[in-house]
């Protein structure tokens, strides 16, 4: 089942996709603009995965790591669909990274591989832009690079894991403006769910609601103001994004 958030008169509703806009568990059907979508889920801790998709890391000039990349994101970070995020005025390198978001839906510790799929809740689109201009060190992005407010748009669905028929082998698409520049797949990736989950629960606990970024392929362009920018993942839902400046945000 595929399902979201969304705000509407006052309230927060669970709303479901529907042909002409969006169906509220009400009943009621409303254009996908006259809602501010929210992320799908109550998102507890984020963790991102840097490098996971190897032509990724060559476009990048950086080698396979030993372990996984990995960095935590704040809350504050967290959009939903039809969102808008700022391109402060300083920087002349930003761009998108569509990622598969996989939801944990039960707690897991010290999770061996092979048992490692019993904890995934299900999965979302992620769109976690990155500022390249204040990149310190590849290795370990830091936060204005990784951790602006609104950088991390989820959305617009939640998917029920079950509906998931092979999450290994998912085509990933981003847009700008109408035109494609990124596609790839998720069996490209170098450590996949499985691992991922094995690796970060060797570490610490996760919890229901912890989301795991598990990386972009290849594809990244400058993004500038004005520009919409457009993630697809096959059987997940499309999520759409707007860049604004910092005049929009009334800021200089």
């Amino acid at each position: 089942m595929m399902r979201g958030r969304v705000a509407f008169s006052g309230a927060i509703h669970e709303a479901y996709p529907e042909s002409n806009g969006v169906r509220l568990a009400d009943g009621r059907v409303l254009r996908e603009d006259e809602v501010v979508w929210l992320a799908p889920l109550d998102v507890g801790t984020i963790f991102a995965l840097g490098l996971n998709y190897a032509e990724h890391a060559k476009e990048l000039q950086f080698s396979r790591q030993e372990e996984p990349l990995v960095f935590l994101k704040g809350s504050s970070t967290v959009m939903g669909h039809c969102g808008v995020t700022r391109r402060p005025a300083d920087v002349t390198f930003m761009h998108y990274e569509c990622e598969l978001a996989v939801v944990i839906g039960q707690i897991a510790r010290k999770v061996k591989r092979e048992h490692a799929m019993q904890h995934v809740a299900g999965y979302t689109i992620a769109n976690d832009y990155a500022f390249r201009d204040y990149l310190e060190n590849y290795y370990r992005p830091n936060v204005r690079v990784k951790n602006r407010d609104g950088g991390t748009v989820l959305g617009p669905w939640f998917v029920d894991a079950s509906d998931v028929e092979d999450v290994t082998q998912l085509e990933l698409r981003t847009y700008v403006n109408g035109t494609l520049h990124q596609h790839g797949n998720t069996r490209d990736m170098v450590t996949d769910i499985p691992a991922l989950i094995e690796y970060l629960s060797s570490i610490m606990t996760l919890a229901p609601g912890d989301v795991i970024l598990t990386g972009t392929p290849e594809g990244i362009v400058n993004v500038n103001a004005g520009d919409q920018v457009v993630c697809e993942i096959d059987g997940l839902g499309r999520l759409v994004n707007v860049i604004a400046s910092d005049a929009d945000f009334g800021r200089i």
